[in-house]
């Protein structure tokens, strides 16, 4: 019988959880090396974030001339767009502390250190998924408005995909070394 450790697991599971561990203190000793990234693990940011869609929602809600479905559809694809510009259309760090090592790297694929699936890129994978079914409920799934949301989601999604990571897509916005 395999020796047990003090939560009552044997050694398999305790390995993973130490291995766990360590990728952690990887991912925070190279968020010190690299503070362009480090916010979005901010429960604070996030909020933050559904605080701006909200504001955004609002701001395009007392527009006289904006219907609610016009207000929501645009709140969703503004996020949207925004988002993919913030994320994955700027490439490198602001910050000169890593010696170039995230000069060719989008922030989605400089956030915690490269590793997939990690709660911050569930969150801000889950949030525009969660936009588009609030703006297509409220546009009472209006075909057209359902398709230009769909778009909008569907651009933002595909380059959070791990199939995406490190693609350039037809060689744009690729950093030539």
């Amino acid at each position: 019988m395999p020796p047990k450790s003090r939560a009552g697991h044997n050694r398999h599971s305790s390995y993973a959880e130490r291995r766990r561990k360590e990728l952690i203190k990887e991912s925070d000793a190279l968020a010190q090396l690299n503070h362009n990234w480090d916010w979005v693990n901010y429960k604070g940011s996030w909020v933050t974030t559904i605080l701006i869609i909200c504001l955004m929602r609002l701001l395009f809600g007392i527009v006289p001339t904006f219907s609610s479905e016009l207000a929501w559809t645009l709140t969703n694809v503004s996020f949207n767009l925004t988002s993919f510009f913030m994320f994955h259309w700027l490439i490198g760090t602001p910050f000169e502390f890593n010696q170039g090592a995230c000069d060719g790297l989008t922030l989605w694929e400089q956030i915690d250190n490269e590793v997939q699936f990690t709660p911050a890129k569930k969150f801000f994978t889950l949030l525009p998924i969660g936009l588009f079914l609030l703006s297509t409920h409220y546009t009472h799934y209006d075909a057209t408005t359902f398709c230009v949301n769909f778009a909008a989601l569907l651009v933002v999604l595909i380059a959070k995909l791990p199939a995406m990571h490190r693609v350039r897509l037809f060689g744009i916005n690729k950093v030539v070394e």
